[in-house]
């Protein structure tokens, strides 16, 4: 079993930062594919930004140049740096990681819980 607990969201200005970490626990061979979504009162969730296991990055149009994704394998870490926050990215943000937990068998799909981000103007 595989847990992924998020930390790191919160109230913050338009303008200001935060850093999302999503650490996780539990029977981990390896990380495959990472990713933060988001999902803002009645929208769909979207993907905010994903990283491949080997490093690949890809982020929403909206947010390119403002966040950046990192993994650490090592550490069984996905975080979302946040800069020049806007109003408009106001959501629960919520990691995903696909996991394999034991060798020669396919990755799982895991999320976390949410973690509110919330930015005034």
């Amino acid at each position: 079993q595989v847990q992924l607990v998020e930390s790191g969201g919160g109230l913050v200005q338009a303008g200001g930062s935060l850093r999302l970490s999503c650490v996780a626990s539990g029977t981990i061979f390896r990380f495959e594919d990472m990713g933060w979504y988001r999902q803002a009162p009645g929208q769909q969730r979207e993907l905010v930004a994903a990283i491949t296991q080997f490093g690949k990055s890809t982020y929403a149009d909206s947010v390119k140049g403002r966040f950046a994704i990192s993994g650490d394998s090592t550490k069984n870490t996905v975080d979302l740096q946040m800069n020049s926050l806007k109003p408009e990215d106001t959501a629960v943000y919520y990691c995903n990681i696909h996991i394999r937990t034991r060798w020669g068998r396919p990755p799982n799909e895991f999320w976390g819980q949410g973690t509110q981000v919330t930015v005034s103007s």
